[in-house]
């Protein structure tokens, strides 16, 4: 059907006719050149020009005829496919004639998205600034394929490359720095000037080094690149933009999520030694858990390490919790709404994966509850007597003068207090994990702590905690063995012999 519609051409110059074969005249009557394209009489030869195709798809708006080109191809066969495969998109309702680019589309596409998060929006907004138009926004829409997903992927891994030689650079300079400083320190007086210089300039070095760019685009991040990639060609293909979603055929490289992992005796040990974490992901056992609530007893913010180490609320979470959601006499928290950082920024947002949810509180917590908000009635009459005015946010979690928190003030006011308790390192996200440790070891349903912790599936719970619940199975069959009375120890049979002479014994 199309070999009629391939012709070939090159870029040659001469003489110019018309259809007739007449030779073109300037007005002074010199022959007029220019290309001379499919009138080449060295077209005959296989080597000399290009194959294109021109071929008619249906009418565009207004009845007005359209003739797709493209040139370029070796031979007459592959003008010939393309032009088969541009008919079949075009059949298919495909814009083949526009030249709308990835990046022109990625922007419309996002901009027209009103039902993001916050949070969601911003990495998309990251994902378009540093990967999609820097490697994917200069091709046409129509002609993206899995190739160029697959080198704008390439490109991240060779970036992390240089990101790994970066973090060397400064874990280096770091040293040098330390050791310049130490030497200046230490030098008996009067210091050679020479010692600060050397300091100075390590200490410039170490600048420099921190401003090169050394977090790596990790597994993880890599796949949500694809999968918002995905969403947004997957809208492209249901509005016949394009023919197939060519993101979903991209591989990325596997998401090893980590396990969490309890901080044993001989990991403490280890750590201590070595100063290395076994996991990014630890949890503190009972006992440590323990030894740091009762070592922050007396801390303003009590309440709130009680309350994220045995309920499991988001750093986030906690911040937001309003006494409205607090219902005392039923026992219970709403947790309805979020504080999420964007470019440290606090946003009010719904919690993670919309998961609006309630959990039951306990006797202990209520009444430290109660105290709290007696307590934080207090600083207000203080407050206001102190200066006439106080911000009212109605969160539970507030300063003196009633603001709210900053989410990353508790993390870093987490960090220092389990250091002063020396026990083993852990994020504060962590200590929300150590809360279902807790619930599972305590026999609490999966399904229950799932829920509690507003998870999206059960699934997603019982990988975190593979580890952990092995160790709680280990726990419930010894329970499960203990529960039956035995008149003996010894549980192995042994041959008749040895065991009358045993009971000969006893």
């Amino acid at each position: 059907m199309f070999k009629d519609k391939t012709y070939k051409r090159c870029a040659c110059k001469g003489p110019l006719t018309d259809k007739k074969g007449k030779q073109i005249l300037n007005e002074d009557g010199t022959p007029k050149i220019g290309y001379l394209e499919k009138r080449c009489p060295m077209l005959k030869r296989r080597d000399h020009g290009s194959w294109y195709y021109s071929i008619e798809i249906p009418a565009g708006p207004g009845g007005k005829r359209r003739h797709p080109k493209k040139g370029g191809f070796k031979t007459q066969e592959q003008a010939a496919a393309a032009a088969a495969k541009v008919y079949r998109d075009a059949q298919a309702g495909v814009d083949v004639l526009s030249d709308e680019t990835v990046g022109e589309y990625l922007r419309h596409w996002l901009d027209n998205q009103h039902d993001l998060k916050a949070t969601t929006r911003n990495g998309y907004e990251d994902y378009l600034r540093l990967f999609f138009t820097p490697y994917l926004g200069h091709i046409k829409l129509r002609e993206l394929r899995p190739r160029h997903i697959e080198e704008m992927f390439a490109a991240i891994q060779a970036e992390n490359q240089v990101k790994a030689k970066n973090r060397e650079k400064a874990q280096l300079a770091r040293e040098a720095e330390k050791n310049a400083h130490v030497a200046w320190r230490d030098a008996t007086a009067p210091r050679d000037p020479q010692l600060r210089k050397t300091w100075t300039e390590a200490k410039e070095a170490l600048k420099a080094a921190n401003a090169l760019p050394r977090r790596d685009t990790g597994p993880a991040t890599q796949h949500r690149i694809k999968m918002a990639l995905s969403s947004a060609l997957e809208d492209a293909r249901k509005r016949r933009m394009i023919t197939d979603n060519w993101a979903a055929m991209t591989q990325t490289p596997r998401i090893r999520k980590p396990k969490a992992l309890e901080w044993t005796p001989a990991r403490v040990e280890a750590w201590r030694t070595t100063g290395k974490k076994p996991s990014p992901v630890m949890v503190w056992t009972p006992q440590q858990t323990g030894t740091f609530l009762d070592s922050v007893v007396y801390d303003r913010l009590y309440p709130l390490w009680v309350v994220i180490a045995f309920l499991g609320l988001r750093r986030g979470e906690a911040c937001a919790l309003s006494w409205s959601e607090v219902d005392l006499d039923a026992g219970v928290i709403h947790i309805t709404e979020e504080i999420v950082t964007i470019a440290y920024e606090p946003h009010e947002d719904t919690p993670k994966s919309d998961n609006i949810r309630d959990i039951a509180l306990d006797e202990d917590t209520i009444a430290l509850l109660r105290w709290w908000r007696e307590r934080q009635q207090d600083e207000k009459e203080q407050w206001l007597e102190a200066t006439g005015e106080r911000n009212d946010t109605g969160r539970v979690f507030t300063l003196e003068d009633g603001t709210e928190y900053h989410p990353q003030y508790f993390s870093d006011r987490f960090e220092r207090l389990y250091k002063k308790a020396d026990v083993p390192p852990i994020r504060l996200h962590d200590l929300r994990h150590g809360s279902a440790t807790l619930a599972l070891r305590a026999g609490v349903a999966m399904v229950a702590v799932q829920r509690r912790l507003g998870h999206s599936s059960i699934r997603v719970t019982s990988d975190i905690y593979t580890t952990v619940l092995a160790e709680v199975e280990r726990e419930a069959a010894e329970a499960t063995v203990s529960v039956v009375p035995r008149s003996r120890k010894r549980v192995i049979p042994q041959p008749k012999g040895e065991a009358e002479a045993q009971v000969e014994q006893t």
